[in-house]
């Protein structure tokens, strides 16, 4: 073997050595006591965390290494400066071990992970526990403390839900129902763009704008499952759309989500929670789905039983409809004003995006199938208005903290947009003298006062 050669063969040893050799640093352990915490914003909140296994050569040079804990999220928790680092000589040099309490500060709502890391100073290098374990690392929840305003406000939330779906059942009028078998291809077109095309389309906006934020992905997805809202036939009748298929299509809407939104929920939307790593609440959401159902039985029995009475809450439900989505966007504000740090230009870009799209995709499925300008109006209408009340409902009563915070910014950026093109539809019509009277066939008095 010549010079050359012997030469190659003793650079690949080194460079085996120097890849395949054990690291003098590489056996140590982290252990955290206990491996998950919950702390309120702007408190803090203690841990045992205990290192071991330190090797020798590592505290012979207590001035190169040391421990440092490091966030994932520093602007949600971190720990405290003056445990954020563990220098080598506080470890036992007999037992190559070290104990004692971390301080964890939370600033903001969401979610954190706290590791250890052997830190080089020579080498300028970080090494994670080789061995790693399921407490070797640390899971921080920063949740907001538990208010009496809170209770009260999920308390309305589900009084005023159960009014609705009272007034709901006394208002249903069986005989609009008879529309699905007189004219039966726009209600279809309809039902399908809502509980279908919506759903899709929420899931994939949820994807694209927050590929990084499945808890803002379940938010969209949840808003966009949600049946059409009340304001659907105010906006019909105020552009001139067709007002019987929009009390059509708001009735099926509603009264298929029972069935719907736990058929998405537990499908498509298993996939976002299994991105967010949380567990689909099946017996929460079959619950509250449920528990809908007997306001809405008792709304038919009032119905059938007292017609004078039935008057008085059909004439209500427009009302306690409004009030309802005013009052939970506007309570959800006040008494949650975080929400504000929260928006962001994708939240402002999804709120805006789902309605716009709803309208636009329907609009334009509607003329491809020979609709009426007025029908073609109303499907949209009815397809991009969510019942963002129900969406913050179900998000508010079915998700832990902080996930229920969190998502309920996105059905409120919903609610706050949804308006905007329809409004810039009615301005232009306005002051370009475009604004055209409803197509559709005359109403009565008595169901023209029903809806308006």
């Amino acid at each position: 073997m010549n010079g050359k050669s012997s030469w190659g063969w003793w650079m690949l040893v080194m460079w085996c050595c120097c890849c395949y050799w054990p690291s003098p640093t590489a056996s140590w352990m982290a252990h955290f006591m206990p491996k998950d915490l919950e702390v309120h914003m702007e408190k803090s909140a203690q841990v045992i965390l205990s290192v071991e296994n330190v090797e020798p050569s590592v505290l012979q040079h207590p001035q190169r290494y040391s421990f440092r804990l490091e966030s994932s999220h520093q602007d949600l928790a971190k720990v405290a400066d003056e445990n954020a680092s563990i220098p080598i000589d506080l470890i036992d040099v007999n037992t190559g071990k070290w104990s004692g309490p971390i301080h964890v500060l939370g600033h903001f709502l969401g979610t954190s992970k706290i590791t250890v890391h052997l830190v080089d100073g020579q080498l300028n290098t970080s090494q994670l526990p080789t061995n790693g374990s399921s407490d070797s690392s640390l899971e921080v929840r920063v949740v907001r403390p538990e208010r009496v305003v809170d209770h009260v406000f999920v308390g309305s939330i589900i009084l005023l839900m159960s009014l609705v779906y009272i007034n709901f059942g006394a208002a249903l009028n069986i005989e609009v129902l008879r529309g699905l078998i007189t004219r039966p291809v726009a209600p279809s077109i309809g039902f399908i763009m809502q509980v279908v095309g919506m759903p899709l389309l929420s899931y994939a906006l949820g994807v694209f704008i927050f590929p990084q934020a499945p808890a803002m992905q379940l938010g969209l997805f949840f808003t966009g499952i949600s049946p059409s809202g009340g304001a659907s036939n105010t906006w019909s009748a105020v552009l001139g759309g067709n007002i019987n298929l929009s009390v059509l299509m708001t009735t099926i809407s509603n009264v298929a989500a029972f069935a719907t939104m736990p058929l998405w929920i537990f499908t498509l939307g298993q996939l976002i929670f299994e991105r967010a790593g949380m567990v689909v609440p099946y017996s929460k959401i079959a619950t509250y789905c449920a528990s809908l159902i007997v306001p809405l039985l008792i709304g038919l029995a009032i119905q059938r039983c007292s017609p004078r009475l039935t008057r008085l809450l059909v004439r209500l439900l427009k009302p306690i409809s409004a009030s309802l989505i005013l009052f939970i966007i506007i309570f959800a504000i006040i008494t949650n004003f975080y929400l504000f740090q929260l928006f962001s230009w994708q939240i402002a870009a999804a709120g805006f995006a789902l309605p716009s799209l709803g309208y636009a995709i329907a609009w334009l499925t509607a003329k491809l199938l020979n609709q009426n300008s007025s029908d073609a109006l109303t499907i949209a209408i009815e397809t991009g208005i969510q019942n963002t009340g129900i969406a913050i409902f179900f998000l508010r009563t079915t998700l832990q903290q902080p996930q229920a915070d969190l998502t309920t910014v996105v059905p409120v950026s919903v609610a706050i947009m949804t308006p905007l093109p329809l409004l810039g539809i009615y301005l232009y019509r306005r002051f370009s003298g475009g604004l055209k009277v409803n197509e559709a066939p005359a109403l009565s008095e008595r169901e023209r006062e029903r809806i308006v």
